[in-house]
């Protein structure tokens, strides 16, 4: 293309005037013809190379003024009216398909038994296309990387030849405030898209912990969206258009833009890394670790530069905290677990909601392995000889060497919260129901082990086989405790007198017997009945047991002496309960509800 002689390139750039024309003002050349645009361009190379001569006119100079100013409010026009909208909707939902499974779930709180369904947020997969075939662009998408055009190619074209020209004439800072304050505010726009509030580190963490657990949601998706397709994006449309055009003038268009952003997103992060401990948050904070572990490498790409590397030590530091956080907050619950202060009994000798909760939370825990085993690197200290405290239970760590940090640390929880419950069964009154509840809790725990492939992996059969112990130990103890002296009065000591056998017996002495077994048996059935035993399995298993003790022995009783008792008067008062009796009284225990005072009798 000829060039354009001075006073013709003068006159095209006045024409444009807008201080000037008020048509000039009204129009935009790039929102027009395309060879208006062109001229107007060479028009400006002109006087750019007039400029170099040694003979500069107040003529030329005022010229390149007009046209810069001109350039600048075109470049802003562009930026505004061909920016494509931004549906952050639309990503997430290409996110939530595209990502793999991550090594954790998105848990309920521990208070439940069961767990949420696996809820991922996936990683974007997608390769991106260059937005202007003129332009070769430095960046190159990692895998997990989605970067959209959110600029036309023909504008992004338009955009450069601008910026080329604004740049040789010094206009560089001028350009780069435009160009930052307009996708600042398209960025700005994204975020209220996609839910990241504008909050300081102080307004997060006077935040409730249930308001907390749904933001961390929120920005776990949010993030993936901002780093892997908003941020990459404009980092992409800076290399397009700024590539080349100046010395890194790209990577400071886009920390114009995104910096403030950034750090607003990541602030949120951090608030949470450095908020008050406790347990319910443990699993949130382990999301945002795995979340943040698997945006660092993305991170580390999009902000590459020197410029941005306050960003990158940023997100690195709050991943380090919030691995500190976790790793504080397991020893927090463990020392929780072990003082934990309730002494009211529970009723009945059921499972203590401690119990409950420290089962649901280490099975929790085993979800998050992969995590927690490259945070939990040594494994606790523990007992008496370790601490000087005799309030510690002791633990032989030789016995698990070959277990990881993290399956010590959940073995260490199970043997401090029996500790915890041995404590509490001393405030039984009756050592019967004490011994229940030791069954019923350990029980529990056993069923909850069994129950998780993952937790019964990490503590292992051979402690498992030591838990099953102690809840069977616990359930003989109970026995002994109740039906020794039940049975008891099913022995033929004492009932003989000297003499034959058959005229040898005592029937006072048979008499006194059977209604010391009626009075206690009694007395089992209606306190033993409103005990509860929750798993269905032991409840049935522990009657049978009590069965096979208590039926023979009284059948075997009342065959010998039930002639001695019906040859008498009354023999309804002493011999009250057929062998029959018994054995539906027997299914009556257990159940948590209160029976009438008397027993059932199949002969009523």
């Amino acid at each position: 293309m000829e060039s354009l002689p001075l006073d013709t390139a003068e006159k095209i750039i006045l024409r444009w005037d807008s201080t000037a024309s008020e048509d000039a003002r009204d129009k935009m050349i790039f929102s027009g013809d395309r060879d208006e645009a062109d001229l107007y361009l060479q028009a400006v190379d002109e006087i750019q190379r007039s400029l170099s001569s040694v003979s500069v006119s107040e003529k030329v100079n005022s010229a390149i003024q007009i046209a810069m100013a001109r350039l600048e409010d075109e470049f802003r026009n562009i930026l505004i009216s061909h920016t494509n909208p931004f549906d952050p909707t639309t990503e997430d939902e290409a996110s939530q398909t595209l990502d793999p499974p991550s090594s954790s779930s998105s848990p309920k709180h521990p208070d439940n038994d069961e767990n949420d369904e696996v809820s991922q947020t996936s990683l974007l997969r997608f390769n991106s296309d260059g937005a202007a075939s003129s332009v070769t662009g430095s960046y190159r998408s990692t895998s997990s990387i989605r970067e959209i055009d959110l600029i036309p190619c023909d504008a992004v074209y338009d955009l450069r030849c601008i910026a080329e020209r604004m740049v040789s004439s010094g206009y560089l800072r001028e350009c780069i405030q435009v160009y930052g304050s307009v996708r600042k505010s398209s960025v700005d726009a994204s975020f209220r898209k996609l839910g990241i509030e504008k909050l300081s580190i102080g307004d997060v963490q006077r935040l409730q912990w249930e308001q907390l657990e749904n933001k961390i949601r929120r920005w776990i998706r949010a993030a993936k969206v901002c780093v892997r397709t908003l941020f990459a994006s404009e980092k992409k449309l800076c290399e397009q258009i700024f590539d080349g055009v100046g010395t890194s003038i790209d990577d400071a268009c886009f920390m114009e833009t995104v910096k403030g952003p950034a750090i607003q997103l990541f602030n949120f992060a951090e608030a949470i890394s450095i908020s008050r401990r406790s347990p319910e948050k443990l699993f949130k904070i382990l999301d945002l670790h795995d979340a943040l572990t698997e945006l660092m490498p993305d991170i580390d790409v999009v902000f590459d530069s020197k410029s941005s590397e306050s960003i990158r030590v940023q997100a690195a530091e709050i991943l380090s905290r919030l691995g500190e956080a976790a790793r504080g907050i397991l020893s927090e619950f463990e020392n929780a677990v072990l003082k934990e202060p309730s002494r009211v009994p529970v009723p009945g000798g059921t499972i203590h909601p401690l119990t409950r909760y420290v089962m649901n939370y280490i099975s929790l825990i085993s979800d998050y392995k992969v995590t927690l085993n490259e945070l939990i690197v040594s494994k606790p200290s523990t007992g008496s000889r370790y601490s000087g405290d005799p309030g510690i239970p002791d633990l032989d760590l030789t016995e698990f060497e070959e277990k990881t940090p993290l399956d010590v640390h959940l073995i260490w929880i199970i043997v401090i919260l029996q500790f915890n419950l041995d404590g509490k069964s001393k405030h039984y009154k009756d050592a019967s129901l004490a011994h229940l509840f030791v069954m019923n809790n350990v029980h529990y725990i056993v069923q909850k082990v069994r129950g998780s492939p993952e937790l019964r992996e990490m503590i292992g059969d051979d402690y498992l086989k030591k838990l099953t112990g102690k809840f069977r130990q616990a359930a003989t103890s109970y026995q002994r405790a109740t039906w020794v002296r039940v049975l008891y009065c099913l022995r033929d000591e004492g009932l003989h007198v000297s003499g034959g056998f058959s005229s040898g017996v005592s029937r006072n002495a048979l008499r006194e017997r059977f209604k010391a077994f009626n009075a206690m048996f009694e007395e089992v059935h209606r306190t033993q009945a409103v005990w509860l035993i929750p798993d269905s399995q032991l409840r049935e298993e522990l009657r049978i047991s009590i069965s096979e003790k208590l039926i023979p022995a009284y059948r075997s009783f009342l065959g010998r002496f039930r002639g001695h008792i019906e040859s008498g008067r009354h023999p309804e008062n002493y011999i009250k309960y057929t062998v029959e009796d018994l054995e539906d009284a027997v299914l009556d225990f257990f159940e948590g509800i209160a029976v009438s005072q008397h027993l059932r009798r199949r002969s009523e």
